[in-house]
């Protein structure tokens, strides 16, 4: 019981350093590579954060326990939403970027109506995820070019940041993304295993335990990654890295998962939590729209949302 708890602390103070070093990282790269942080944060920092979930998929799929794959992932995609950004808006409210409503919201969606749509049969075969991944790459070689192309009709987005990253190599930054990385990964892996050891004591189901502990263990990246931008006024990191880890968490993390090995649906997950994962989604549009910026009124409503879900499976 002390050996969970310790190496769950352990796991939370690796994942938020890595979550600092990780924003220093990424906004460094964009201004260097003159792309903007919405991409570094759609791409790079999403795939970072996302790593968890695809490790835990993959290991949950090929020793036979579809429940923890499948309720990783839907689980994280709730808590993304409603658990991380709802925290993250009561820190600092964030105004939302023209490119996350044209293209990054309807992406989490069409993710989201694929899943969804691939899972009617109790089952994503090797096709189903190889067409999920393929649609990502397309999407992140579309966002890039277009953000590209956006940022030289624009000159510069920030001339503050560019002036402070100019005095850093390219390479001392890939080392902070590095570091970031590593502290994410290590420090996410010893909080699921803390977390999990702690939940099959109490015998909690593996369905619940996946969608629960599991998924909240690997969106603590998420969440280390988005206050600590939040905290440093990066919104554009913190909203493209919720939305975008969401993404990959469907098109990668799933995609990837059901190429190497066919997953199971549960009836249960397709007929009660897909439509939490679905409605959570589909609620964040109006909240980004109305204003154009997400408040802490919605953060309140948002993470209401996340405990009557929690409070539902148990």
């Amino acid at each position: 019981m002390l050996y969970n708890i310790v190496l769950i602390i352990v796991g939370l103070v690796l994942l938020i350093a890595g979550g600092e070093y990780l924003v220093k990282g990424a906004v460094g790269i964009s201004v260097k590579a003159k792309l903007s942080k919405l991409v570094i944060g759609v791409t790079v920092v999403s795939f970072g954060t996302s790593t968890p979930e695809l490790l835990v998929s993959l290991q949950s799929a090929s020793e036979g326990l579809p429940e923890i794959a499948i309720g990783n992932v839907i689980g994280s995609n709730v808590a993304n939403i409603a658990l991380v950004l709802g925290v993250t808006v009561l820190i600092f409210p964030i105004p939302v970027a023209r490119n996350t409503i044209r293209f990054d919201w309807p992406m989490m969606m069409l993710a989201s109506v694929l899943f969804f749509v691939f899972s009617l049969d109790l089952n994503l075969s090797r096709w189903e995820g190889l067409i999920l991944f393929l649609l990502l790459l397309g999407f992140i070689i579309f966002i890039i070019f277009n953000t590209r192309k956006t940022t030289r009709l624009n000159k510069t987005e920030s001339p503050e940041i560019e002036a402070l990253t100019a005095k850093i190599s390219i390479w001392k930054h890939i080392g902070f993304l590095l570091i970031g990385l590593l502290g994410l990964y290590f420090g996410s892996n010893w909080l699921i295993e803390g977390a999990k050891s702690l939940a099959v004591e109490a015998g909690i189901s593996k369905h619940v335990i996946g969608i629960t502990i599991i998924a909240f263990g690997t969106s603590v990246p998420e969440l280390a990654t988005s206050v600590v931008a939040a905290y440093k006024k990066e919104t554009d990191i913190s909203v493209g890295n919720l939305i975008g880890s969401n993404i990959f968490n469907i098109m990668a993390v799933l995609g990837l998962t059901a190429i190497v090995q066919p997953i199971a649906v549960a009836e249960n997950v397709l007929n009660y939590d897909m439509y939490w994962m679905i409605g959570i989604a589909l609620l964040l549009f109006p909240m980004m729209i109305f204003g154009r910026k997400i408040g802490r009124f919605s953060g309140v409503l948002l993470l209401g949302l996340y405990i009557t879900y929690i409070i539902t499976l148990f």
